[in-house]
């Protein structure tokens, strides 16, 4: 096992890739390891030319990513939009390191991000030694990626400012960036794209400009349909955490999923599973992100201080955490659904008595 905590995907997922790639005999664009059809299987799941398995990374419409793929085989940009939790950042990624072999050249986006941390800066040791020039210029992931012809990844483009995010345009639109202290410019390499990632849920959020926006295709990346999606995406998230994390996964694990699956999506629609009861939704957004990590933090106290079984008493803590985020307004919805839902459903009178006593 690996001593390093979370390996770049290329790494983790390197034989299946190795895999695609020998049998890929589909034209590939300049600067693609993988052809745009094994990019698709490889993110969606099927078979290698030598019967190698490969996974699902995502679990949804193949047309989105069909269409996704396809954007990045042109000059055009792509931005992921999607409420929090619905796997942008992880299609991102593996999108990312399908294409070109390397998913680490990324930016996170916040709201201290400043037009230095996007475009290039400078070593100040250098530059009082020896003025502007390429040797003190300290370029940034996204300056690597156009001299590379790789892509970028922009994670949460939204949390920028307005004004920074602005200066991707020029990079966009005419596939160069300015260096006016050198009286120079770099020019991106073919190959080279963006991929970000947005939500409009999150406060804080800085819209995009209309020209920005122009310079991006859009895939809009959804909440799971239905239930049995859902509770696959988590099934196999918390099975690939648990084993990087050393934590054995009990025989009871896909159970405890569906019943925490069963009351996010509940809560997260605002009414019960058979459309009888209506329900006041919290404030946090519910996600399949978070039912994952509710899973985990579960497995974490069952291994460690629980002699390993995996019950109502480990996880219904973490689930009280994801919902409620306004200890005020969340508290009241929890209060009612327990009430009103779970305090009279078969199955559930444990995860209704832990919640009751810590509420």
């Amino acid at each position: 096992m690996s001593e390093t905590l979370r390996l770049p995907v290329e790494k983790t997922y390197e034989t299946e890739l190795a895999a695609l790639a020998a049998g890929d005999d589909q034209a590939c664009p300049t600067g693609w390891v993988l052809s745009p059809q094994a990019v698709v299987t490889y993110l969606m799941g099927g078979k290698a030319a030598d019967g190698t398995v490969i996974s699902p990374k995502y679990v949804g419409n193949k047309r989105l990513i069909e269409s996704a793929v396809a954007t990045l085989a042109t000059d055009r940009a792509l931005l992921l939009l999607g409420v929090p939790g619905t796997a942008k950042s992880w299609v991102s990624e593996h999108l990312t390191a399908a294409i070109t072999g390397d998913s680490t050249m990324v930016i996170q986006c916040t709201s201290g991000t400043d037009e230095n941390q996007v475009r290039y800066g400078w070593n100040y040791a250098q530059l009082l030694a020896k003025g502007p020039s390429r040797e003190a210029l300290v370029p940034t992931p996204l300056f690597r990626a156009m001299e590379s012809g790789k892509l970028c990844r922009l994670e949460e483009l939204t949390r920028m400012g307005s004004d920074v995010q602005d200066t991707l345009i020029t990079v966009l639109s005419e596939k160069m960036m300015p260096i006016p202290e050198l009286n120079d410019a770099v020019y991106a390499s073919r190959g080279f794209n963006v991929i970000a990632t947005a939500n409009d849920r999150d406060k804080g959020v800085n819209d995009l400009s209309a020209a920005l926006k122009r310079r991006f295709n859009v895939v809009v990346l959804p909440l799971p349909a239905d239930m049995e999606s859902e509770i696959s995406i988590v099934s196999q998230r918390v099975s690939e955490m648990a084993e990087s994390l050393d934590l054995p996964l009990p025989k009871n694990a896909n159970d405890e999923i569906t019943r925490v699956v069963s009351i996010f999506r509940e809560l997260r629609a605002g009414e019960t599973a058979d459309g009888k009861v209506a329900l006041k939704s919290p404030s946090g957004s519910l996600s399949t992100a978070e039912a994952i990590a509710v899973m985990i933090g579960g497995l974490s106290q069952a291994v460690y201080f629980n002699k390993g079984v995996l019950s109502a008493e480990g996880i219904a803590p973490n689930v009280l955490g994801a919902v409620v985020k306004d200890p005020v307004q969340d508290k009241a919805v929890l209060e009612e659904y327990l009430e009103t839902v779970l305090k009279k459903r078969r199955g559930y009178s444990d995860y209704y008595k832990v919640m009751t006593d810590l509420v």
